[in-house]
């Protein structure tokens, strides 16, 4: 049932729906057992969603699916716009040309990587393999909801791809100190802080990662991930080039406005309190379309997906591990990181 005027108070008890579930994944993020492992309430949310969609959907009123459908849709949307105010341009000219090199490098190989692999060789649909392509190379979920609105995937596949995220991510920010800490990569920490910054999928997850060796090391990473974020908005011009629908180009109206936003947060007009209210709100509605995500997907689809983006996933996950470190070293002979 789409949204309109007739459905209107139908489509609020719907949204209202999503944000009490949303507003749970916030407490439950943030009780101490879920926090330690860096769990952002965009990932409780979707796991909250499909609890829901695998328990109780039959047993609530499908008047509520607009509001669902809402929250999936056009609030995402909006909260990829608002992702703007996280970002300046004066942060992405702080990580200099190494930065620079090693996001966009890393960005575009391991994009192109998974969608040979996914689509070539492990015979994957294109919006699966696309979206967990997105997911590993970008900035994890957020990429993979961005990535949704523009190709018009289904939300399962996005809850399929937001899955592989959750696990080589949470992996990360437990095997890349214990590397560190060993000193099999050899490196100080400003570069190990480029290093995850680079190739480590969520923020919360660069964070993590970062946190557990130094201040400045976390500093470093946080600042290189923000560049890959906006690397996103590229991304998703180019993939509303290649993907036509009904021969017209498909332009996500949405990553422009995001880039505005970006712009408009540089030239720090808004008080340091607004900007970080902005940043919870945003962050709230990113859950919001993580839950409703969560809600579309039962867990037959998971079966039907199967261990394929499993698989791709992963040989991502080997090349963001190798090359990244590979290139982190040789930029280290080269510049001053």
């Amino acid at each position: 049932m789409p949204f309109s005027r007739q459905n209107a108070p139908h489509t609020f008890h719907g949204l209202l729906f999503v944000a009490l579930f949303s507003l749970a994944a916030f407490q439950i993020s943030a009780w101490p057992p879920v926090a330690a492992l860096r769990l952002s309430p965009l990932i409780v949310g979707i796991v909250l969603g499909m609890f829901y969609a695998n328990t109780l959907r039959g047993h609530l009123p499908a008047t509520w699916v607009p509001g669902i459908q809402f929250s999936a849709k056009t609030l995402l949307r909006l909260a990829v716009v608002l992702y703007g105010f996280r970002i300046t341009f004066q942060q992405i000219a702080q990580v200099g040309a190494p930065g620079l090199i090693v996001s966009t490098f890393m960005l575009a190989t391991t994009f192109l990587i998974g969608a040979f692999v996914g689509v070539r060789l492990l015979r994957m649909d294109r919006d699966t393999t696309l979206l967990t392509a997105s997911g590993s190379s970008v900035c994890g979920a957020a990429a993979v909801l961005a990535t949704e609105a523009t190709l018009d995937a289904k939300p399962y596949k996005s809850a399929v791809a937001v899955g592989t995220v959750v696990l080589f991510g949470t992996l990360s920010m437990f095997l890349y100190p214990l590397l560190f800490r060993a000193g099999v990569l050899q490196m100080d920490p400003a570069a190990y802080g480029l290093y995850v910054g680079a190739t480590v999928h969520e923020v919360a997850q660069v964070v993590g990662a970062g946190s557990a060796v130094s201040p400045a090391a976390t500093d470093s990473a946080v600042i290189v991930k923000m560049t890959r974020v906006m690397l996103l908005v590229p991304l998703l011009l180019m993939l509303g080039v290649a993907v036509r629908s009904r021969g017209r180009v498909k332009v996500p109206w949405f990553a422009v406005y995001f880039v505005g936003v970006a712009a408009f947060h540089s030239l720090h007009w808004l008080p340091d309190a607004w900007v970080r209210e902005i940043n919870v709100l945003d962050t709230f509605l990113l859950t919001m379309a993580m839950t409703a995500l969560g809600m579309e997907t039962g867990l037959d689809k998971f079966r039907q997906a199967g261990a394929k983006p499993l698989l791709l996933a992963g040989a991502m996950y080997v090349w963001l591990l190798g090359g990244g470190y590979l290139l982190v070293h040789w930029l280290a002979g080269r510049f001053t990181i």
